[in-house]
This record gives C-alpha cells, sequence and structure tokens, in this order.
C-alpha cells in the first residue's frame, strides 16, 4: 500500500539533546534498528564528526543493514564566505556513508543578519552550493528551514526565498521548522498555503517544537494541508518542552486522518512497545498519560463508566485499546461499583457470578478501606487477593508471627544500615531469620524471603523494581499514615501492591506479604485452570 506521509525519526539527534536524556553507541544502534522494523522511513543519527560516540554510530552502523529506513547525517550549510568543497561540517556529512543527509539553514532574516552576520544574499548562496555539493556526492538531501514560521510571520517573502533557493539546488524535500515551537496551528495552515502555491509540485515535511504544547497539533495540520514527511522523536524527547511526539502523531494520521504512514496498518499494534523500548533505553519512567499507550488512557475508574464499557467500549473509548497494543484496564476505588469488581473478578479468572453477597460486602470493605488511606487503582494484585479472601478462596503460603526492624549507624561517617528480623511459619514449621538491608524496607525484604526460600524457591525470582511512600493525613505530623505502594517483578510479569499504617514500616510490611502472597498464587490458580479445562 502508498504511503500518504512518510516518517522521519530524530530521537538520536534532537531527542538526545533533551536534558537527561542520553543514549552509548550500542543504544543508538538498538534503537536505529528498532525504529527500521517499526517502519519508519528516515532515521536520522547525529551529527558526525561532532563527538567520538557520533563517530563510533556512524562507522558501526555501516555493518547494519536496515530493512525499511534510510540512516540520515546531520549538518548545516557551509559558512559564510566560504567554499562548500572546504567546509569540515559538509565533509563530515560525505564521511559518514549515509544515503540520506538533512542539513539546516536559516530562514528567518533576524537571524541572518544578527546571530549569522552576514547577507540575505550570501545565506541564500550559502543554502544552494550547500544543498547542490551534498547532491552532487550522491546524497538525498533534506532541507530543514530553521525557524521557518517564525521567518515567515516576519518576513513572508524572504522566507520563500531560502526554499526557493534549496527547491533549485536539487533538495529533496523542503521540511519547515517551528524551532522555537510557539506557533499555533492556523498560523501553520496559512504557511502551508502560501509555500505550496508559491512551489508547486515541491515535497514539503513538518518539524515541530511543543514549547507551547502544539507540537502534535501543528504537526497533524500540516498534513492535513499537504505535508508528505513529519519529523519528531519517540516519546517527544528533546530540548526545553521536547519535539513533536510520533506515537501520538502516528495514531493519529492513521486512525484519525486516514492517512497511510506505516506499511501496514497493523504495525499500530507494537506502537506501545515501541514507546516503551524508548523509555527503557533512555532509562526513564514512562508517562502513564502519554496519549494513546499511556497506561491511564483506558483506565475505567467510576462505576458508571465501567457498566457503560461493559456492554460498549465505544462510550468511552475513542479507539480500541489493542488497536495501539495497549489494554483496557479497570480499577478499584471508593468510585468503584459492583461492575468494577465483577469485570476484576473475570481479568483474574474468579467467578463470582454466585457471589452477590461478598461482592457488595467486598465493595464496602474497599470504600471503607480507601477512607483510611487505601488507594488500589495501581495495586491490582492486592485486589485479586482482597477477592479471593472475601471468597474463601485464598490459602495463605505462611504465618506471620512477628517481625522487627533496627536502623542506625555503627560509628561516625559510616553509613547507616537496617537489620530486620522475622518470624514465620509454613505448615506449623518455624523460621527465624534476620538481614540486613540498605533501608528497612530492604531489611524486611531480604529477611522474609531469607525465611521463606527453603519451602518456596521460586520467590529468588521477585525483585523490588519501585517503592513509593505517600503520607495520607499530613496534618497529622509524625503520627500521620502513610501509603506504601510496591511494584514487583518475576521477569515475566509487574504487579502492585499496598500497605496502609500510621507505622511506615508496618505498611511496607503489609505491601510485602500481599506481593509475595501473589506470586505464590500464581502456579496454584494455573493448576486450578488446567483442572477445569
Amino acid at each position: 500500500m502508498a504511503k500518504d506521509v512518510f516518517l522521519y525519526d530524530t530521537t538520536l539527534r534532537d531527542g538526545e539533546q533533551a536534558e537527561s536524556i542520553s543514549f552509548s553507541a550500542p543504544d543508538k544502534i538498538a534503537i536505529a534498528r528498532r525504529l527500521d522494523e517499526f517502519g519508519f522511513d528516515y532515521i536520522e543519527g547525529g551529527w558526525p564528526g561532532s563527538n567520538p560516540k557520533a563517530v563510533d554510530f556512524f562507522r558501526d552502523m555501516r555493518a547494519v543493514k536496515l530493512r525499511h529506513a534510510k540512516l540520515a547525517a546531520f549538518g548545516s550549510t557551509r559558512r559564510k564566505k566560504s567554499r562548500a568543497e572546504d567546509d569540515p561540517n559538509l565533509l563530515a556529512l560525505i564521511d559518514a556513508h549515509t544515503p540520506a543527509v538533512a542539513i539546516f539553514g536559516k530562514t528567518w532574516d533576524l537571524h541572518v543578519l544578527k546571530a549569522l552576520q552576514t547577507t540575505l544574499d550570501e545565506n541564500l548562496a550559502m543554502i544552494a552550493d550547500s544543498v547542490r555539493f551534498l547532491n552532487k556526492r550522491g546524497r538525498e538531501v533534506v532541507y530543514d528551514a530553521e525557524h521557518f514560521f517564525d521567518g515567515f510571520r516576519a518576513n513572508p517573502d524572504y522566507a520563500i526565498q531560502t526554499l526557493q533557493a534549496a527547491a533549485e539546488a536539487g533538495a529533496a524535500i523542503l521540511v519547515l521548522c517551528d524551532t522555537n515551537g510557539g506557533r499555533m496551528p492556523h498560523e501553520i495552515e496559512a504557511a502551508m498555503a502560501r509555500v505550496l502555491r508559491d512551489l508547486p509540485g515541491v515535497p514539503i515535511g513538518i518539524h515541530a517544537h511543543n514549547d507551547a504544547g502544539m507540537g502534535v497539533a501543528n504537526s497533524c495540520a500540516a498534513v492535513r494541508c499537504g505535508a508528505v514527511q513529519v519529523q519528531g522523536t519517540i516519546n517527544g524527547f528533546g530540548e526545553r518542552a521536547g519535539n513533536a511526539d510520533l506515537i501520538p502523531i502516528i495514531a493519529n494520521l492513521e486512525l484519525k486522518y486516514g492517512k497511510r504512514c506505516l506499511a501496514r496498518q497493523s504495525d499500530l499494534k507494537q506502537l506501545t512497545a515501541l514507546a516503551h523500548f524508548i523509555y527503557e533505553t533512555a532509562n526513564q519512567t514512562p508517562d502513564p498519560r502519554q496519549p494513546y499507550v499511556g497506561r491511564c488512557n483506558f483506565v475505567h475508574k467510576g462505576g458508571i463508566h465501567v457498566s457503560a464499557v461493559e456492554r460498549l467500549t465505544a462510550t468511552y473509548e475513542h479507539v480500541p485499546p489493542e488497536t495501539v497494543g495497549n489494554r483496557r484496564h479497570v480499577s478499584v476505588s471508593e468510585m468503584a461499583g459492583k461492575s468494577n469488581l465483577m469485570y476484576k473478578g473475570r481479568e483474574f479468572n474468579i467467578d463470582l457470578s454466585q457471589a452477590d453477597e461478598e461482592v457488595k460486602q467486598l465493595l464496602r470493605n474497599v470504600k471503607e478501606m480507601e477512607n483510611e488511606g487505601y488507594q488500589f487503582e495501581a495495586a491490582d494484585a492486592s485486589v485479586e487477593v482482597l477477592l479471593r479472601k472475601a471468597l474463601g478462596k485464598h490459602k495463605p503460603a505462611f504465618e506471620t508471627r512477628g517481625f522487627r526492624v533496627i536502623s542506625g549507624r555503627r560509628g561516625p561517617g559510616l553509613p547507616s544500615v537496617s537489620e530486620a528480623i522475622v518470624k514465620i511459619a509454613v505448615n506449623g514449621q518455624e523460621r527465624h531469620t534476620v538481614a540486613e538491608g540498605d533501608g528497612p524496607v530492604n531489611a524486611l525484604d531480604l529477611a522474609l524471603r531469607k525465611a521463606l526460600k527453603d519451602f518456596y524457591p521460586q520467590l529468588a525470582d521477585i525483585r523490588l523494581t519501585d517503592f513509593k511512600v505517600r503520607v495520607v493525613n499530613p496534618k497529622a505530623g509524625t503520627a500521620a499514615k502513610v501509603r506504601v505502594l510496591i511494584e514487583s517483578s518475576d521477569g515475566e510479569s509487574e504487579w502492585g501492591t499496598i500497605g496502609v499504617s500510621e507505622n511506615i514500616i508496618e505498611a511496607a510490611w503489609l505491601a510485602l506479604v500481599d506481593s509475595i502472597e501473589y506470586k505464590l498464587e500464581k502456579p496454584r490458580k494455573a493448576k486450578a485452570r488446567r483442572r477445569r479445562q
């Protein structure tokens, strides 16, 4: 199927300019491979020669065979009062051996006169000479018109002249950049209309930043007007407020505008996985409210909402979550109704059809617990344990007979250390263990698993992936209740558990116990399903 719009990713260059984002050369290669697999048309790798990592990346990428995407090196036009043939930046672009190159030039007369400190005519020559030099050496030239929309607003005739200079010199596409990220969609549309009128038949692209929160909207507006290439980054990584986020742009183009930007629309199902892969590689926490792919997008909390969604998902979902590789999630909270618990029962493979009174009582218990400080939205494992207990289907894996935690320093200048003592029993057999940890929760976790390891060796797979503490009623001061949320993983799945108490150690203990009970319940559930089958 022919594409309407081509995708140009600049996560490896523009995205890496974001604060706290840094990719190693192997990271960049892994990302390039993943973007190629997804179906991107262009992958901008960075500025050759700008640093040793960029040199390593472009050298190593020569051995990587991309199946679909073209790798692009990035640079600028030649320097003023110099020859393109002698310009180190342009020569580095040639030495990168990429099939495509992207160069930016000045569009805004303010930048030409004040930043470059040259004449308007010399700037036009810089653009034309650079594009012609690269084009004659067999490179597909993507010309980025930097600050185009600001330049167009200040001096539209000159902004158009810069585009004409690049087009006449052989640029394959002209990309209009909202470099400062401050323009509105109607301004994008007005400028696009003039460009398409004055340069008929010339392919136009869009490169938007998000400083005014319009990166995605401006990109979609440009495509609606006729742009055939969209530049951006995965998850909107980029300097300042970031670049236009390609994740919702791709979904919007495919699902809302009917514009083909993927070889197959079914590839959209990999969108959530792609977003999370880039977050993971960048060592960033996924944004739960990121459009389409964030965890919260298809969360239903209110009982009325859940009841409606069960009848017809379109009542509260603008697209089916599986379309973009996401999933529907019904949370249990004080706003929940019976339908929430019934939905969770099906999700957990727990039959609640004959448990009307138990469900009503559990719902009352949940609302009371939330009033005390519990919050189950991110603690599905605790919800499942509660459900099984309410139905009498929960068999405790162990009995708690006591625990104690001691924290302190062993001497001046030494780091603090925590020691946990745990006493549990399994089928009448008692274990009394001690463990040291970096903090009280770490020590408790180690001591509990140490006590249980002989009975349940599978607990060796568990690791805590996140630990959050929230004060429930801060006005109570040091006597306030605290809520502890623990996220755990066994390498195959992840789950969240919760505990609430005036004592932070006890709150953590409650969450830890639920986490382990949930893990140990998993094989029992699997056996029960096999018996039913």
